[in-house]
């Protein structure tokens, strides 16, 4: 077969190709296509030259694609199952809440006035304050070993270790007193009394971490059942075969760059059950997506990337930053004749990775949406970062921005 055979001699030969690799991802290649050779009802406004394709993203265990047979899921790390994982702004400020809360009711039925009650709540949560945070600081740092244990065991080491905690915090404020207790305070208040209450305390904390857990599971399920309804649109996948039908007889190089991207977006959100993925692997992702719509809106989609790679290693939920590409596009650019821009920037700063798409807004107005991607983006933050995360959009002027900004 010769190397320069007609057009249809090439397409049974990628055809072929295709099968024999068994639609593994290959290299990133880059290619330049004739413009004028491309069907214009297709492909309007096509570049002279493709955008540079992003690396492939790491296979996480599964096929290439969504039509290979997935292997073997990732086991879930000790760390991300274990309920000890306390280690977030929000569980330490609401446990400390809830203990200085019963502490205050408590010291309530020994007080005989106002002035007394705040001395003893004072003294009180000088012996709180440390057992609480030695509770935290113990199983945070040791949230591996115990999230491997039974669920016994766990209890036994949650309150164990709560009254190991109060016995300290008890010693301690004792030393800082000089054992100098006022009058109204009960004299049995010693070590073995606070161990008792740290022990029913941190029963209490652990309970309440089980419970957290367990109403999680539904919203993160319902979440991400949403999230799967946003990512596979049936006129996205109309479009993106559209061009690739269109790029197979004059580009079968740049076709098959298509496909692979649409394989790799479609695996990632059937097959990738990972409950957490790093920043820089959502970027290479929405590259991905963006490459595709590159081709089919042409010279009328700008999009600029401003990436600090310092930033790259913050974990996000799975998906996270897709929708939001893809409400760019289809209300920054679809809508306008002359098409838009969108930037996408990463930056790490103060231990933080701060995260801004933004969109230019034409002036015909698009059909507006449900919310739906804004709300799923949120929440799923929500439930990974608490209190720690940061999600806001605002207009200004003729640009839509959404900001995030993740723990590093």
């Amino acid at each position: 077969m010769r190397a320069n055979g007609p057009t249809h001699t090439r397409g049974c030969c990628f055809a072929q190709r295709a099968r024999l690799k068994g639609f593994e991802a290959a290299d990133s290649i880059d290619a330049t296509p004739s413009a004028s050779m491309l069907p214009p009802p297709l492909l309007p406004d096509i570049p002279d030259a493709a955008p540079s394709r992003p690396a492939p993203l790491r296979a996480s265990g599964f096929g290439s694609t969504i039509f290979g047979v997935p292997g073997p899921s990732e086991p879930p790390t000790a760390a991300a199952a274990s309920l000890f994982d306390v280690c977030h702004v929000g569980v330490v400020l609401r446990a400390l809440l809830f203990v200085h809360g019963v502490v205050a009711i408590g010291v309530l039925f020994g007080a005989s006035g106002a002035a007394a009650w705040l001395a003893s709540f004072a003294l009180a949560s000088s012996v709180a304050l440390p057992a609480v945070l030695m509770w935290l600081l113990v199983a945070c740092a040791l949230k591996r070993w115990l999230g491997a244990l039974s669920a016994a065991w766990q209890w036994t080491a949650a309150i164990a270790l709560g009254a190991a905690s109060g016995a300290f915090g008890s010693l301690l404020g004792a030393l800082l007193a000089g054992e100098a207790l006022p009058g109204d305070i009960p004299r049995g208040a010693g070590p073995v009394a606070t161990a008792a209450a740290g022990a029913a305390l941190a029963g209490a904390l652990y309970l309440w971490l089980v419970l957290r857990a367990r109403a999680t599971l539904p919203a993160d399920t319902t979440a991400r059942l949403a999230e799967l309804q946003l990512r596979i649109r049936p006129h996205f996948l109309f479009n993106t075969l559209n061009a690739a039908l269109a790029l197979v007889r004059h580009d079968p190089v740049r076709a098959e760059g298509v496909l692979e991207d649409l394989a790799e977006l479609f695996r990632v959100a059937i097959s990738d059950n990972r409950t957490a993925v790093t920043l820089a692997e959502e970027v290479e992702l929405a590259k991905r997506y963006l490459a595709i719509e590159q081709i089919r809106f042409g010279s009328r989609l700008t999009v600029v990337w401003e990436l600090d790679p310092a930033a790259g290693a913050a974990l996000v939920p799975p998906l996270l930053l897709q929708p939001l590409v893809e409400n760019a596009v289809r209300h920054g650019v679809e809508p306008g004749d002359a098409g838009g821009t969108i930037r996408v920037r990463t930056q790490a700063k103060l231990g933080r990775a701060v995260v801004s798409i933004a969109n230019t807004v034409p002036a015909q107005a698009s059909v507006p949406g449900n919310g739906m991607a804004l709300r799923n983006v949120r929440e799923r933050l929500r439930l990974m970062h608490d209190v720690a995360s940061q999600f806001d959009t605002r207009l200004e002027h003729d640009v839509f921005r959404v900001q995030i900004v993740l723990p590093l």
